[in-house]
């Protein structure tokens, strides 16, 4: 038998991997190496679990063991790799086994940006990135550095996540303080109308705000956690959780030898610059760009999938617009290319908001729609605006 594809990772791009290589290769070995217990979930569940009742345990939709059935392939939860060797093309593992491979996927994720605080409990910020950082997110809940149910928690952090997990919290009863440096919330994608609604209507249901400030210091209190703010306030919370964003895993890919960027750059057959070892997913920076969304991984694995049975593919992505999971302000997010030159023109009423990013790249092409912002009840135009992009 030849030897397996190795995919390091069992989150979303990991095993979609494998399944869609399962379909284009009923034959080839499959490997799938963990760190975590390896049972299939959707992260972006992590930050509405309040909402829909959810807990770590139910999160969880199959089990290692059923993956591995399904899949026709060896599953190693709880396993890490320690060592990369790309000339032997062979991985070596914390059980001790060394394990060699025909062709090495990095599905391997980011890791959450932790913030320099000072203080004696700055150790006690938490960040949710995987299953077992939800349950020990969930566990603090039930019971704050206080010993009673967390009631009031500060998110670092006013970005997509940040205002995810505020909106789920109010499900909880919980009241969430956001804290970010930036003057308005979701800044990197929304127009300033559309920042200020979502900011509007999530303070209607219950979330505070303290914007333009950034975090300082963690001290443990009597009755729970301080936190201070650049500008000398202080603010009183039972649970501080971390939502300022994440930086690509790039450890393995270096013990690879494998070139690397902000992320782990591949080429568009998502092909690291070192024979035999790919990468995609949240760890991925293909040809410059870092989308860090779930819709592009599903792209990058069908792609990737057909590249490794034998048919070189490269990845192409359709119009892929991003879903805010905020109910008490929907949002979807279509953003502009990073380089885009334009405006946004924006129209709202009590209950939507429709924005548009047109061009003003140059005469032909001025007006031209490259991205777009709905809220509210505009919400439900998304597959006309996606169209109207497609073409």
């Amino acid at each position: 038998m030849s030897e397996p594809v190795v995919i390091v990772g069992a989150g979303l791009a990991g095993y979609n991997l494998a399944r869609e290589l399962r379909k284009a290769d009923a034959n080839v070995p499959i490997v799938v190496v963990s760190g975590c217990g390896a049972g299939f979930y959707s992260k972006p569940m992590l930050s509405n679990a309040l909402t829909s009742g959810k807990t770590a345990a139910t999160l969880v939709m199959k089990s290692a063991e059923k993956m591995a059935e399904e899949l026709r392939a060896r599953v190693l939860p709880r396993t890490r790799v320690t060592q990369v060797d790309a000339s032997a093309q062979a991985l070596t593992l914390s059980s001790g086994e060394v394990l060699r491979y025909r062709d090495l996927v990095l599905a391997v994720g980011a890791n959450p940006i932790r913030l320099p605080l000072q203080g004696d409990a700055a150790d006690a910020v938490l960040s949710v990135n995987d299953l077992d950082d939800f349950a020990t997110f969930a566990q603090a809940l039930d019971t704050s550095a206080a010993g009673q149910p967390a009631q009031r928690v500060v998110i670092l952090g006013g970005g997509l996540i940040g205002c995810e997990f505020a909106n789920d919290l109010l499900a909880r009863g919980v009241v969430p303080t956001v804290v970010d440096v930036a003057d308005r919330v979701l800044a990197r994608l929304l127009p300033a109308e559309a920042s200020a609604l979502l900011q509007a209507r999530l303070e209607a249901a219950g979330a505070h705000f303290k914007l333009g400030v950034g975090a300082v210091s963690v001290s443990r209190t009597a009755s729970g956690l301080s936190l201070t703010l650049s500008d000398g306030s202080t603010l009183q919370a039972d649970l501080i959780v971390s939502a300022v964003g994440l930086k690509p895993r790039t450890e393995l890919a270096a013990m690879a030898g494998a070139a690397l960027g902000r992320g782990v750059p591949v080429s568009r057959l998502l092909a690291t610059s070192v024979p035999h070892v790919h990468a995609l997913g949240d760890c991925a920076e293909v040809e410059g760009q870092w989308l860090p969304y779930v819709m592009p991984l599903m792209q990058q694995a069908r792609a990737l999938a057909a590249t490794l049975a034998g048919k070189p593919t490269p990845v192409a992505y359709p119009v892929m617009p991003v879903v805010v999971k905020t109910p008490a302000w929907p949002t979807v997010v279509c953003p502009p290319p990073a380089d885009a030159a334009g405006h946004w023109e924006v129209t709202s009423s009590d209950d939507a908001l429709e924005a548009r990013f047109v061009s003003a790249s140059s005469a032909e092409q001025a007006g031209a729609l490259l991205g777009f912002v709905l809220q509210g009840k505009a919400v439900s135009q998304r597959q006309a605006w996606v169209a109207q992009l497609a073409t």
